[in-house]
């Protein structure tokens, strides 16, 4: 077990931010996401921090007079298994990456995570900044600040001039890889996360082993930013835990993944996103890059591996890259309409239950998150109408609870 970062030996006297715990008895439609369950008519009871009771309303007798009728449905509190709560989805990456000063990432941080609560996310895997979300991190757990659960990388790593440098922990060489998680851990990262490849592949073979290596030695999960087959193929013979979005990829890297159960997160946002001329025209898109989109929106085959993955069992988790250029930290529906129009989720609730159950599965956390059952962390969101009909329901949520307490 690694040393906590040094902020978690301060001293706190009193939180700035403390909203109390309640214990409400809320009725609506309930998905539970425990498999396919919906309960019509139900309510969910909680009790501080956890979930009391769930059931269907009948069973409460007279206290169903007493319930708060939410007018719609409820269903555990999502993730966004890939978001930068630093980035704004409106700037240029690179320059907001290394012209924004600490100041300004911390304040772009905390207005993302209001948003992230206000679109009923309340458990963001941050996946690397600068060092952005180590005090996001901090601001949260201190109650200095609201958010959701934040799951952090600290800085990503890659090879020096790699993908993505100006905003990384570069390293050369298997002892700074070592040396980069090291530091990371040091911070009080909840994962690692490297740059596998750009257009080419990165790391040399000894430096790949290394940083695996030295993750897991610190008892850390590590996931790959790998998009095309070669990479994705060679990450998870490397001993990769996770992949980020994924790509064209033979039967052979299928059956890889398969078995040793490596799950892929999705990220078809700033695709679906910047498609969208309207949309995409007010944050400045060229119009090229849109075609561009557009396009590659269109085209079906372009997916067909990620499509023949899923069918083959690989596990897909939600995420949407929020924070790249029109991906903004509330495009929730986007993502999973379009997850399911490719076929990698199963239907609406399959795509609910890749940032719920299957979220908190690959992040290691289905004991406490991601079903509404009793014994459950009371990590519950409510939201206006029916999201097994429509997934744009999601875009209306009325009230987020995080750990028991009512953050919208």
């Amino acid at each position: 077990m690694a040393e906590p970062p040094a902020w978690r030996y301060q001293k706190i006297i009193k939180p700035m931010f403390d909203p109390p715990l309640e214990s409400p008895l809320l009725r609506g439609r309930v998905l539970t996401c425990r498999g396919d369950e919906v309960i019509e008519d139900g309510f969910v009871e909680l009790e501080g921090d956890t979930i009391k009771a769930v059931g269907r309303a009948s069973e409460l007798g007279s206290r169903a007079d007493a319930a708060l009728e939410t007018g719609g449905t409820l269903l555990p509190g999502l993730f966004n298994n890939h978001a930068h709560l630093a980035w704004d989805g409106v700037h240029d990456l690179a320059r907001q990456s290394m012209d924004d000063s600490p100041e300004i990432s911390a304040y772009k941080s905390a207005g993302n995570m209001l948003i992230s609560l206000r679109s009923g996310v309340t458990t963001v895997r941050d996946l690397g900044m600068n060092k952005a979300n180590i005090t996001a991190k901090q601001a949260i757990e201190q109650g200095i600040f609201p958010g959701p659960r934040l799951l952090i990388t600290g800085e990503a790593i890659i090879q020096t001039g790699g993908h993505t440098y100006w905003c990384c922990r570069e390293a050369s060489g298997a002892d700074e890889m070592r040396r980069a998680v090291r530091e990371q851990v040091r911070a009080g990262a909840d994962l690692i996360k490297i740059m596998a490849c750009h257009d080419t592949l990165e790391f040399t073979d000894d430096e790949l082993a290394a940083v695996i290596d030295e993750t897991h030695r610190n008892n850390l999960p590590i996931t790959a930013h790998a998009t095309f087959n070669d990479a994705i193929n060679r990450v998870a013979q490397f001993g990769i835990d996770c992949v980020e979005h994924g790509g064209s990829m033979t039967d052979e890297t299928i059956d890889l993944l398969v078995e040793k159960k490596i799950p892929i997160v999705t990220t078809f946002a700033p695709l679906v996103m910047q498609s969208q001329a309207e949309v995409a025209r007010r944050y400045n898109i060229p119009e090229w890059k849109i075609e561009e989109r557009q396009k590659a929106v269109a085209n079906s085959a372009r997916y067909e591996g990620l499509v023949r993955a899923a069918n083959a069992g690989v596990t897909i988790g939600f995420g949407t890259d929020a924070g790249s250029p029109v991906v903004g930290h509330d495009v929730i529906a986007p993502e999973m309409k379009f997850m399911v129009k490719l076929g990698v989720v199963n239907g609406n609730y399959g795509a609910i239950h890749s940032a719920t159950s299957i979220a908190a599965k690959i992040n290691g956390l289905e004991e406490k998150l991601g079903v509404l059952a009793a014994g459950m962390s009371a990590d519950v969101i409510a939201v206006a109408g029916n999201p097994l009909d429509d997934l744009d329901a999601l875009e209306h949520v009325n009230m987020t609870y995080v750990a028991g307490r009512r953050l919208v």
